[in-house]
């Protein structure tokens, strides 16, 4: 596991309990202009899923980012246990920074059942071997890459882009965009509740890594990593079908059906290598260009 994994997952991850229903988290040690929203709506779900019985998975969020988050300070993550049904389970969760609410987020878990099934078959997509990691691009940067938080991150994932690259000034740009994405080394088995809670937090905390740039890449060069736009969640939803590994290769399909208004809209599936759909999500996103 390499050191960004750790840190994600033994300290940004892993919440101070100060009270039955109270969490602490704390931002990864880097200099960025906001806490990024995938470690927010991440830390959210660990602190939900703490109150909740052991024989439950979480099956959907939903969370709206309303203030930019300050990496330097830590955020208190407060928990309503909004109902505990005999099949559902439902937490309401509010971050505090500064005391101000800056993100909430309602969570539903469910005991497991039996029911029909069926899924939107994967697109045909080459392996992620051939595809170079997001954090190590083919075309060398003399200034570190733009994301939604405003520089780039250290990356706990491996990120590899199928369609469109942010290094890639000859893509073509319509609205959507492969990536293939895993968690940057092993993490526990998701054999607990406590382990399929960390994989879902993991993937929680992808979703948000590359989805609105289906949105920028038909609009700019580069997309996101430009430095030509200002990027920021409003919503972000995702639900959970079925079981997953988060360290396994995970095919993010998304594409943009709207973008106007500074906004933009995104949705993604996600996919095991074998062609599992585990993971649906969908994003609003503030898009502005930045001024000269």
């Amino acid at each position: 596991m390499g050191q960004a994994l750790r840190e994600l997952v033994d300290d940004v991850l892993d919440l101070e309990r100060i009270e039955r229903d109270i969490f602490r988290g704390r931002s990864p040690r880097e200099s960025l202009l906001r806490v990024f929203g995938g470690q927010v709506a991440g830390q959210a779900m660990v602190a939900a899923g703490r109150t909740v019985d052991e024989d439950r998975d979480v099956h959907s969020l939903h969370g709206y980012f309303l203030r930019p988050g300050d990496p330097f300070a830590p955020i208190v993550y407060e928990v309503d246990r909004t109902r505990d049904g005999r099949s559902f389970t439902t937490r309401r969760v509010t971050a505090v920074q500064h005391g101000e609410t800056i993100f909430t987020m309602s969570a539903s878990f469910q005991r497991p059942e039996e029911g029909v099934e069926h899924q939107a078959p994967m697109p045909d997509t080459p392996a992620p071997d051939g595809f170079p990691r997001r954090d190590m691009p083919p075309v060398p940067r003399d200034e570190p890459a733009f994301t939604t938080t405003g520089r780039a991150l250290t990356w706990p994932l491996d990120v590899r882009y199928v369609d469109h690259s942010p290094w890639d000034e000859t893509a073509d740009r319509d609205p959507t965009n492969r990536v293939w994405v895993r968690a940057d080394g092993e993490l526990p088995d998701p054999e607990s509740a406590s382990g399929r809670l960390l994989h879902v937090c993991v993937l929680t905390y992808a979703s948000d890594l590359t989805l609105l740039e289906a949105a920028v890449f038909p609009h700019v060069v580069g997309g996101a990593t430009s430095g030509e736009v200002s990027l920021a969640s409003l919503d972000h939803a995702v639900w959970f079908h079925r079981p997953f590994r988060a360290d396994e290769w995970l095919l993010y399909v998304q594409e943009s059906p709207s973008a106007g208004g500074g906004r933009g809209l995104a949705s993604g599936r996600f996919y095991t290598q074998d062609g599992v759909l585990v993971a649906s999500v969908v994003q609003e996103g503030l898009i502005r260009r930045r001024r000269a």
